[in-house]
């Protein structure tokens, strides 16, 4: 079967946004290929920066890089990251701490399907929805 993995491309603070995710889901960050370790030609200030990366927690896998030299990645609304939790205070801890300096655009609240749902646009401008089904009552 195919798998679709988000690869998210940030702008120059690639490390920083792994660091991040890192805090708020736990995981490891693995494959990390910098712009130094290709044959592509890049700006000495541009060397360090992130190529290629892997971000894994659990079931939660995505690929992240800063892009190339000059790269600005574009606001897109048209896309969210959805993660589904089974426990609904580890699906709390998670949203609080993905929400830290960002904008939480639909608090964390039991909804009408049963579950426990929100949306928030992360500090570096991801979009994010989180749910958790609750037990039948």
């Amino acid at each position: 079967m195919n798998s679709l993995v988000p690869f998210i491309h940030f702008a120059g603070n690639c490390e920083e946004a792994l660091n991040f995710y890192k805090k708020c889901f736990g995981g490891e960050i693995s494959g990390i290929q910098r712009f130094s370790d290709s044959p592509m030609p890049v700006p000495d200030t541009h060397k360090s920066k992130i190529m290629y990366s892997e971000f894994r927690s659990g079931g939660l896998f995505f690929l992240a890089s800063d892009g190339p030299p000059d790269y600005k990645p574009g606001k897109s609304d048209s896309v969210s990251l959805s993660i589904d939790f089974k426990d609904p205070i580890e699906e709390e801890k998670v949203f609080n701490l993905l929400s830290a300096g960002g904008k939480v655009t639909m608090p964390l609240a039991e909804q009408f399907w049963g579950a426990n749902f929100g949306m928030l646009t992360d500090k570096f401008g991801f979009n994010w929805m989180v749910n958790c089904t609750l037990p039948k009552k």
